[in-house]
């Protein structure tokens, strides 16, 4: 579905590739202008210096996100290893700096060794800048305001972890990745760590997320292409897509649009997306022993 910028659109999902030097909220106000809409929402927040996938609900679809499966992400990332900074990327005042000598016994194969552990589940402590909160607070919040913070080393899951190319400068040692991970992976965290297990320190210069969960890159569109051609995936598509689709009767559906149970449905486990016989999209229903009962209503 395609509407201009001063049309108000219905509910639905857009993808945007996020430029550098904008935050996930800035992101929002944009395409809340576009769509000419306060109900705007985004799934994964995405740094500034980051770029690639941002999933943003519109109108109904924005409670759509918290159903859909987003929690593997996929990104490419360039690690620079030679150098410690204040927020584990270039962003960050400059720590340490590793010795010549030292970088100079770093070989490509160790690097490759290296990598090895921190593929599978490992145990991650985050970034102290990244947006945890800490008694109420953002951790980045109170790092900036000068305290000092700990937190606390979290299970995360990195599925695929390559390294693509290795380039000798005059900085140090670049390393660029892809890395397949579960939701809640710091990717300045890897390059914190891969630094610190050579010896040598280290942090994240460039990251692009490639995936959110189906939604990827080849989905994505520029705030300036969604200016000139506002772009949404309507909510039923998405849901169709997603979920395994139950086609109600006229009787259903008028059950199903009050949130009422549901008896004599096979559902599959997890969540159903209920569409009506004109093929509105209704709600998710889940089973509850011998009942279906709705997860999220989205008609009134």
């Amino acid at each position: 579905m395609t509407t201009t910028s001063e049309t108000i659109v219905a509910d639905g999902i857009v993808v945007v590739d996020k430029p550098a030097g904008l935050t996930s909220h800035t992101v929002v106000a944009r395409v809340r202008r576009l769509a000419g809409t306060r109900k705007v929402g985004h799934a994964g927040t995405l740094d500034p210096m980051a770029t690639g996938v941002l999933v943003v609900g519109v109108n109904r679809a924005t409670r759509l996100l918290g159903h859909l499966q987003l929690a593997d992400k996929s990104y490419d990332a360039t690690l620079l290893l030679g150098a410690t900074t204040t927020t584990d990327d270039r962003e960050g005042e400059i720590l340490e700096v590793a010795s010549a000598d030292l970088l100079a016994a770093i070989t490509d194969e160790a690097i490759a060794v290296a990598v090895e552990d921190y593929r599978g589940e490992i145990s991650q402590i985050p970034s102290k800048v990244s947006a945890i909160k800490v008694d109420g607070k953002r951790a980045y919040e109170r790092v900036r305001a000068g305290e000092e913070i700990e937190l606390k080393a979290r299970s995360v899951t990195i599925s695929r972890y390559d390294v693509l190319q290795i380039r000798r400068i005059e900085q140090g040692i670049e390393v660029d990745i892809s890395v397949d991970c579960s939701s809640g992976t710091y990717i300045r965290a890897l390059a914190r760590d891969l630094g610190a297990q050579l010896g040598v320190g280290g942090h994240l210069t460039a990251l692009r997320r490639t995936r959110v969960g189906g939604f990827d890159l080849s989905a994505a569109h520029t705030l300036e292409a969604l200016g000139d051609e506002f772009v949404l995936l309507p909510i039923a598509e998405v849901a169709a897509e997603t979920f395994p689709r139950f086609d109600a009767d006229a009787e259903q559906e008028l059950a199903i649009r009050t949130g009422r149970p549901l008896a004599g449905l096979k559902l599959a486990e997890g969540e159903t997306a209920m569409f009506a016989p004109d093929g509105t999209f209704l709600a998710l229903y889940a089973p509850h022993g011998p009942l279906a009962k709705p997860s999220a209503v989205f008609v009134g």
